[in-house]
């Protein structure tokens, strides 16, 4: 029971349901930098992890084919779900997973934040967000154009 002003909410992680969890763990570990900080491995293989990366968590669990969990439901996972990481700078996060051959939309200003979007392999968006004083609608590629970075 929280105490005092001690808060009872203290974090919001989102939670997908994925298709292939080997396949996103390359897409968040491997592409994004994400590190795995707890995991759950019955009969030795993976059905579900916690990922951290900085401040920001998300948890993974694979649909199972069998079993009590549901099965996958029909039609595009992800579509609809966009989750907003805030950064110091969105743009390392950019040019790192893009380092590491991750696919990426060009970063871009909207509302006073550099934005950079992935899709996982499942298609949830996320979007990386850093402010700047950049004008808005420009693209990372104008910008370094001008010499800025």
């Amino acid at each position: 029971m929280p105490q005092g002003d001690e808060p009872n909410v203290r974090e919001s992680v989102p939670f997908f349901h994925v298709t292939d969890l080997p396949a996103s763990l390359a897409f968040y570990v491997d592409g994004l930098g994400f590190r795995i900080t707890d995991k759950w491995e019955p009969e030795g293989r993976m059905r579900w992890c916690r990922l951290q990366h900085g401040g920001a968590g998300i948890m993974l669990q694979e649909f199972w084919r069998d079993g009590s969990h549901e099965p996958r439901p029909a039609g595009k996972l992800g579509l609809g779900v966009s989750v907003c990481f805030l950064c110091a700078d969105a743009l390392t996060i950019y040019r790192d997973a893009r380092a590491r051959g991750l696919d990426a939309d060009e970063p871009f200003v909207g509302n006073g934040l550099w934005v950079t979007s992935f899709a996982d392999p499942d298609g949830y968006r996320l979007d990386f967000e850093s402010a700047t004083d950049a004008p808005e609608d420009t693209k990372l590629g104008e910008w370094e154009a001008r010499g800025r970075t």
